[in-house]
């Protein structure tokens, strides 16, 4: 069988894998502080030999799909005028306890305080503070300062009965985050950051999604056309196996 079919299966088959990177970007374009995941195509030459000669030369070249990580562009951020939703402004990321119970990052500032009085993310993710997840007294009245300071006034104390209950764990490591399976990020060596008290907050509001729409739709589009071209490079491969097998029963 000529190698053709071989080079033209890796395509379609990455063309299909680049194509569901582009339907996840597509089906998470409203998601609060989502990040856009970036993919491409690499080529991979297949020598004839073991390398081992100068003689050895390219016959073929595999394509494989990478992705090489997430756009970081920062996101539209919207006034909501719910005193628990923030948004980072500029690089940072918010702290939050991931389901292995290790700590993870996300840009996500959609909070509430559940029936036992802990601040959650809106995938009921527990925010982590100075000293572990956060939890305020049921029924106080929250705020959020810039700098993430959480203030708090018990049910029945008067305004100026306002106390400091934790502060947000806000980072902005210098490394490139690694987003996991569970659409959070995490530090390359998974060690938990440093806080960094530069990161700043704006409560009562979001920040959006930094997918383009427009932008992913042409990707999806030009995916299909790159997946129907290698379907007819599979379809030319079989119908020359056919004709050269015709010809050698012929000549036969």
């Amino acid at each position: 069988m000529d190698r053709l079919i071989y080079t033209a299966m890796t395509g379609a088959s990455q063309a299909l894998e680049q194509q569901a990177v582009v339907a996840n970007n597509l089906a998470n374009a409203s998601t609060t502080g989502f990040r856009a995941q970036l993919a491409n195509f690499r080529d991979v030459p297949m020598s004839f030999g073991d390398g081992s000669s100068v003689n050895d030369q390219t016959t073929r070249t595999f394509v494989l799909s990478a992705t090489p990580g997430s756009d970081m562009t920062p996101g539209e951020i919207s006034r909501t005028g719910n005193p628990l939703d923030i948004a980072i402004q500029g690089s940072g990321w918010l702290a939050v306890q991931g389901p292995d119970g290790n700590e993870a990052y996300t840009r996500a500032g959609d909070l509430h305080v559940d029936a036992n009085g802990q601040l959650m993310t809106g995938n009921n993710m527990p925010v982590i503070g100075q000293a572990g997840p956060i939890g305020v007294p049921p029924g106080s009245q929250v705020t959020i300062g810039s700098d993430g300071t959480i203030s708090a006034i018990a049910p029945g104390n008067p305004p100026d009965g306002i106390a400091v209950v934790d502060q947000l764990k806000l980072v902005n490591p210098q490394v490139t985050m690694v987003r996991g399976d569970d659409g959070l990020y995490r530090t390359p060596d998974g060690n938990p950051a440093d806080a960094d008290p530069n990161v700043q907050v704006v409560a009562g509001a979001l920040e959006g999604s930094n997918v383009n729409p427009v932008a992913q739709m042409v990707s999806m589009i030009t995916n299909a056309r790159q997946f129907e071209m290698q379907t007819k490079l599979l379809t030319t491969a079989d119908q020359n196996d056919q004709s050269a097998n015709n010809l050698l029963n012929f000549s036969s």
